[in-house]
Formats: C-alpha cells, sequence, structure tokens
C-alpha cells in the first residue's frame, strides 16, 4: 500500500519558531519587512481595481501580525465583506443569468427597484486585483523578507556569540 505524501517544507516551520522566539526576546526586523511588502502589494491593488465610487478600493486595508510571519492584505471583517461583497465579481467576473427556461420573461423594474420574477443579468468580465497584485510584486518581496530575516538572524548570532563570550 502506497502512502500519501505531502508537499511542504520542514525548515520553514522550524524557521518560523525561530523567528517567533528571536522576535519576542529582541527587536526583529522582519514584522517591518512584512508591513513594507504587505503595503507594496496594498499599494498595488488599488491601483488595479476599476473605481466607481472608490468606496471599495478605499476599504481594502494591509494588516500585518504581532510577530510579523503572517499578512492579510485586500478586505478585512465581516462588517466589511458585507458591504462589499461586490468586488469578488470585480474580481472573478460574472457568468450572466438569462432565464430561458420560463420563456420570455420581461425585466419589471420601474428604474430603481426590480419587480420581476427572474431579471436578465449580463455577463461581466473578471478584473482581477488581487493575484496580480502579488505576482507583480513579488521579487521585491521576496527581496524585502529575505533581508529582514537575514539580518534579523545576524543580530540574534552577534547577541548569541556575545553573551558567551
Amino acid at each position: 500500500m502506497a502512502t500519501r505524501r505531502r508537499s511542504s517544507i520542514k525548515g520553514d516551520f522550524k524557521l518560523r519558531g525561530v523567528l517567533r522566539r528571536i522576535g519576542n526576546q529582541m527587536d526583529s526586523d522582519v514584522r517591518p519587512a512584512m508591513q513594507k511588502a504587505a503595503d507594496l502589494v496594498l499599494q498595488t491593488q488599488k491601483s488595479l481595481i476599476p473605481v466607481d465610487t472608490g468606496a471599495g478600493r478605499d476599504a481594502l486595508t494591509a494588516f500585518v501580525s504581532k510577530a510579523g510571519l503572517d499578512a492579510q492584505i485586500g478586505m478585512r471583517g465581516k462588517k466589511n465583506n458585507k458591504k462589499f461583497f461586490y468586488l469578488r465579481f470585480i474580481e472573478y467576473g460574472t457568468k450572466g443569468s438569462k432565464d430561458s427556461a420560463r420563456g420570455p420573461v420581461k425585466n419589471k423594474s420601474d428604474g430603481q427597484d426590480f419587480f420581476g420574477y427572474s431579471p436578465d443579468v449580463p455577463a461581466r468580465p473578471a478584473h482581477p486585483f488581487i493575484r496580480p497584485s502579488y505576482d507583480t510584486n513579488k521579487d521585491a518581496i521576496r527581496e524585502l523578507i529575505k533581508e529582514a530575516i537575514d539580518s534579523t538572524l545576524a543580530k540574534a548570532a552577534g547577541s548569541a556569540s556575545d553573551s558567551t563570550s
């Protein structure tokens, strides 16, 4: 019987643990670098999103965890997710809907409110802004975080050698 293998890098978990412990003991460069990377992606997202009123664009935020090892960029919070639900339709587009099973049903509307049973919803093309914002900045993000990890580990190694001598 064949065993299932997972594709993961165990060193990643060890590195995260080391960086978390170092961050608790001394001043780490990881969180500021992660915040800078998150702000870079957020700025790109805001420039790529199509704007009508700008409310959805302005609701996008960047959050970095206390340890600086996790970042969330985009729509955060239940209220914002509920209020700006339409951003997913902008990102992925819509298929459209035309209920032809019931025969020719007219869209009953007074121009502001819909009174009909099944409206004709046109298909809308996708205008992705989430993934392209990451892809555009991937190299810069990688470099920022690599430099922060290197400097944090160098500081930790320097303070460890100072305490042993």
